[in-house]
């Protein structure tokens, strides 16, 4: 096996999404991905803890970005604009990844499991926000009302983006997301 070759991880990755595509994420077995991309179990098990695990393992860096981009907003900005730095700033994490993550979210949506795992993840980013946006100040309810409407942004524009077929860019469609709903809220 060539198991000394660079980027383990990445090569785990696109050979799970590729079973995962041509056999079902179910039928895909943690012996058959690192077969693929030609190392060990126990290499899989180094940098996963099962074979979810690779669909979701970035969720820590995205969470940590989230909150860092809040807390760093200027003290002048809306709870809401706050937000919107943070919608930013994870766009980042996504450069260069657009068919990686269309791959991976028709992975999930093949999958009541990973869909519930989808929702989770996005459920403790919004809870992980509304904390970054009461430790600026912000007071219930809208520091929840606040996170729950920008993890729904971000919702919205990721899913816009997977399905975009003029390939723009995920910062764009978040800012255009976010005009949208400060749109639809704003007082008449």
């Amino acid at each position: 096996m060539s198991r000394w070759e660079p980027n383990a991880r990445g090569r785990l990755e696109q050979a799970a999404l590729e079973l995962y595509t041509e056999r079902g994420f179910d039928q895909t077995t943690v012996a058959e991905i690192a077969a693929r991309a030609g190392l060990t179990e126990r290499t899989f098990f180094r940098y996963f803890a099962d074979k979810r695990e690779v669909l979701f393992w970035g969720q820590s860096a995205l969470l940590e970005l989230f909150v860092r981009a809040v807390a760093e907003a200027p003290d002048s900005a809306a709870p809401i604009e706050a937000v919107g730095a943070a919608l930013d700033a994870v766009c980042g994490l996504f450069e260069g990844r657009h068919e990686h993550a269309r791959h991976r979210q028709a992975v999930i949506a093949a999958n009541a499991g990973l869909q519930e795992r989808e929702l989770i993840k996005l459920a403790t980013l919004a809870s992980t926000t509304t904390d970054a946006l009461r430790r600026r100040g912000v007071p219930d309810p809208a520091a929840s009302l606040t996170a729950q409407a920008g993890i729904a942004v971000f919702k919205v524009a990721f899913e816009r983006w997977i399905d975009d077929a003029e390939d723009r860019d995920l910062s764009q469609l978040m800012r255009e997301s976010l005009d949208e709903l400060k749109a639809v809220t704003a007082a008449e």
